[in-house]
């Protein structure tokens, strides 16, 4: 078997054609690296033709099997117009606690904001629990300065003092420094001061400054988001240069963009200087995907569960678009405030580890076997057992054909060993039952999460579908729709590498934040057009430069608006005017009845009587990418069902053994119809059809999976 999964009718592809002696660059590329495997989605942009492949992810450099993943189908990079990644590097080194030795200068007397945070804790009904800050507390250091509230200056920033502090802290092996200043979101004037004297003498370009970054009112999350930012720098910067050194070797000459976590994509300079943008990058370019593939398929609503390696992330699509959150916690403590698509995270992927408690009761993960050394099938020296192992020990997984190209055939009986010691003898059960067990607790967590991102927000989940991907995420579809509730489920293609698919289509997109601060009564129409007019200039600027392709662009303006008393803020979109690429300042009426509509569909009423304000403007400039075929992804027109067909083997559903046709997924025709049991092969993921349970091939290849009386 090869290093890379071996889809069908491979074939390499250069992407060069010959016109007037020039090259011409065709091939756009989308890189996902995950815990376990690195999945890329080829497309040739000038025939409309896709390629698919999977390779193990390579640690502790993943870079490595970036570029392996791109060799399996690119016979050479000279023919590369794009390459787009969504990387877990800052993600990985915020989890693993691997970021850079920070240094931070901040106003006398807030050397501790980053510690202290909101006073919240890590178990809500716990009165301990420990919390370790990026930044340790003699790397925190003080200098005088004081901006007021509204934007007043009140003490000059002492710089011969920031220099002191910025030596001191390199003399301590600080990579990187953030400046964080009190109150500057209203003035950046004393930290930008701060922030020029220290890039004179910091030996690297890792300075961070907190109204560069997050210009935006409260002094917790601006400190905490600049603060992880200097934290990622270093790391993400340098595996990025990494991958444009040895993409440029290899003859690359085309555009290097980085997935951000709002979905969107930014460059290489940007990634580098805004690292904490990058943060669930990956699970972000999935989500787009899903939204693409749902839509097209006719279902607006969906809810999306990407099972890793390592991870079920999982958000809701509610219209065809993704929700976004303004802020999000990566880990405890660990707030990050720059616009994200909305996904829950629980440790419960195909590698999770699971275990008994000392109480008897058995878990699912937080704790991984990624990528390396793996479930303990794989025989890389792991011998506690995962949801892989429980999926091989119940033939749900055919041991002898692994997805992703591990090399060999895996080891069943290790696998049985392994749930045997670990699960079975501590719970009195058969090996069988006991991976049964492992199944049922991490399908009951995969519905938990599923309930918290649907019913807990008040949605019905039988007017959403479930869509499905990842490695693992096909195989436990039917049983999470049915306890669930789903109506139905969708499995793409290539559920394995959509969020591959999401980087390529995922647009451009350049998100801007400031505070504003005001009554709406109060507010400077003139000043809130020119704030708007400065985001629009910055962000046109930045897709010029890109030198990318655009179908077209968008300006997407929000208020966070609340009423007078009230914490918690509402995001209203603003309708505005751009004419000629010139905005016509919106009127306080239309603020405030954007408000009432914003408001009103959140809480059902309005308070009648009350004043509101404007706390930030939001703005969002987006180059949107020629919208992707997937009908390019289609079965062939002369596929035959009688083709598809495998055989058949012995699979454990349900508390006992029966007999499953396999099927090769991808020779399966348009409209054929599949009952359970049945299992479904490819090289990206194993689908697994219970009885009861139908799959019909739609007419861009997705199975719709539903109960057999109501599928269609």
């Amino acid at each position: 078997m090869n290093d890379a999964a071996d889809f069908p009718a491979p074939r390499e592809l250069d992407g060069a054609g010959q016109g007037d002696g020039m090259t011409r660059r065709s091939l756009m590329i989308g890189v996902d690296v995950g815990g376990t495997f690195t999945d890329v989605f080829i497309l040739d942009e000038a025939t409309g033709k896709a390629e698919v492949a999977k390779v193990p992810t390579t640690r502790p450099d993943q870079s490595g099997g970036f570029l392996d993943g791109i060799r399996a189908r690119v016979a050479g990079m000279e023919g590369i117009a794009t390459v787009v990644h969504g990387t877990t590097a800052g993600t990985n080194a915020l989890l693993e606690r691997k970021g850079a030795r920070v240094g931070v200068i901040t106003t006398e007397g807030f050397r501790d904001v980053l510690e202290m945070r909101r006073r919240d804790r890590p178990r809500t009904w716990g009165l301990r629990g420990d919390f370790i800050p990026v930044v340790p507390r003699d790397l925190r250091l003080e200098v005088p300065e004081r901006t007021l509230a509204d934007g007043t200056i009140r003490t000059q920033v002492d710089l011969d003092a920031v220099q002191a502090a910025g030596r001191q802290l390199i003399a301590a092996g600080c990579d990187a420094v953030a400046v964080l200043f009190v109150n500057a979101y209203a003035n950046p004037e004393n930290e930008r001061r701060a922030a020029e004297a220290l890039r004179a003498l910091w030996p690297n370009d890792h300075v961070s400054a907190s109204s560069e970054i997050l210009p935006e009112i409260r002094e917790f999350e601006r400190f905490s988001t600049a603060a992880i930012n200097a934290y990622l720098q270093p790391e993400v910067s340098g595996y990025l240069a990494r991958l444009e050194s040895a993409l440029a070797a290899g003859g690359f000459g085309g555009e290097f963009l980085i997935v951000q976590s709002n979905g969107g994509v930014m460059d290489v300079a940007t990634a580098c200087a805004r690292p904490v943008r990058t943060a669930l990058s990956g699970p972000a370019a999935g989500v787009i995907a899903a939204a693409h593939i749902a839509q097209s398929a006719g279902f607006p609503n969906v809810i999306t569960g990407d099972v890793g390696g390592t991870s079920f992330d999982v958000s809701l699509i509610e219209g065809g678009t993704a929700a976004l959150a303004a802020q999000t916690s990566v880990d405890f403590g660990m707030v990050i405030r720059t616009p994200m698509i909305e996904i829950a995270t629980i440790g419960a992927g195909g590698g999770s580890i699971a275990w008994v408690d000392a109480g008897g009761l058995l878990n699912i993960g937080p704790e991984s076997a990624g990528s390396n050394p793996g479930p303990v099938a794989y025989g890389r020296g792991n011998d506690r057992p995962t949801v892989t192992d429980a999926n091989i020990v119940l033939g749900r997984i055919d041991a002898s054909r692994p997805i992703g190209g591990t090399g060999q055939a895996l080891d069943v009986e290790a696998a049985r060993a392994a749930i045997a010691r670990h699960v079975g003898e501590p719970l009195g059960l058969e090996t069988d039952a006991a991976a049964e067990a492992i199944l049922r607790v991490v399908n009951s967590k995969m519905a938990g999460a599923l309930r918290l991102v649907s019913i807990e927000r008040g949605h019905d989940p039988k007017n959403f579908a479930y869509m499905p991907f990842g490695g693992g995420g096909a195989l436990h579809a039917g049983a999470v729709i049915a306890e669930v509730g789903l109506a139905r489920a969708i499995v793409p293609r290539y559920p394995g590498v959509t969020s591959a698919l999401g980087c390529v289509i995922a647009d451009m997109r350049q998100d801007f934040v400031q505070t504003v601060n005001a009554l709406t009564q109060d507010i400077d129409e003139a000043a809130l057009g020119a704030l708007i007019q400065a985001h629009l200039d910055a962000g046109t600027r930045a897709l010029d430069a890109a030198g990318v392709t655009f179908a077209g662009r968008d300006t997407v303006v929000e208020l966070d608006m609340a009423y007078v008393g009230q914490t918690h803020t509402v995001a209203v979109p603003l309708p505005v005017t751009i004419e000629g690429g010139r905005v016509t300042p919106p009127t306080r009426a239309a603020i405030a009845e954007a408000f009432d509509s914003a408001y009103l569909r959140v809480y059902g009423r309005l308070l009648r009587g009350g004043v509101n304000r404007v706390l930030n403007l939001r703005t969002a400039v987006i180059g949107r990418r020629p919208s992707f075929d997937l009908a390019s992804l289609a079965p062939d027109a002369g596929a035959r069902l009688e083709d598809a067909r495998l055989g058949s083997r012995r699979v454990h559903i349900g508390g006992a053994w029966c007999e499953a046709a396999v099927w090769d997924r991808l020779s399966l025709p348009v409209g054929a119809v599949i009952a359970g049991p049945a299992v479904l092969e490819q090289p990206d993921t194993t689908i697994l059809i219970e009885p009861g349970q139908a799959g019909t091939v739609d007419r861009f290849g997705n199975l719709i999976l539903a109960p057999a009386e109501e599928r269609g």
